[in-house]
């Protein structure tokens, strides 16, 4: 059994705010920390995928039209189609999605920011189906040098 597993817990209300804070600062530069060496790492590894996968694309695409999956001893190998859309002009298509009324065009989601202000401006004009939910939230900020 670790020592972790055997020591009994302490009660957060039985150490010092600062000690909380000093704690609370070391364990997110260690989760950034970790952060970035697994992003750096992911990053690294996804390119070398990306070079493969090209390598797999270009070797099945050569073996003639109409082929488009190759059975190996390790896995098969299939190549598919992904399109992505994406608008060139904002503009344009919000005044196409309004005259159509074809909403569905659009991915269901609040903008955050642009909500807040407009409830802000408007207080007493919340739009129907609305919902909210609200959390207190803790933010630490390291001592800057005087």
């Amino acid at each position: 059994m670790s020592e972790a597993q055997t020591t009994a817990p302490v009660e957060a209300t039985e150490v010092p705010i600062d000690r909380l804070a000093k704690m609370y600062i070391r364990m997110r530069d260690r989760l950034q920390e970790l952060t970035r060496i697994y992003d750096s790492e992911t990053e690294n590894i996804k390119l070398q995928m990306a070079t493969v996968a090209g390598a797999m694309k270009d070797q099945v695409q050569a073996l003639g039209e109409g082929i488009n999956s190759v059975k190996t001893e390790h896995g098969t190998i299939m190549l598919g189609k992904k399109t992505r859309y994406y608008a060139d002009d904002w503009d344009a298509f919000g005044k196409f999605v309004i005259s159509t009324g074809d909403v569905a065009l659009l991915e269901k989601r609040v903008a955050q920011g642009n909500m807040q202000t407009y409830l802000e401006n408007h207080p007493d004009a919340a739009p129907p189906g609305l919902s909210s939910v609200s959390e207190i939230t803790v933010t630490v900020r390291k001592p800057t040098a005087k």
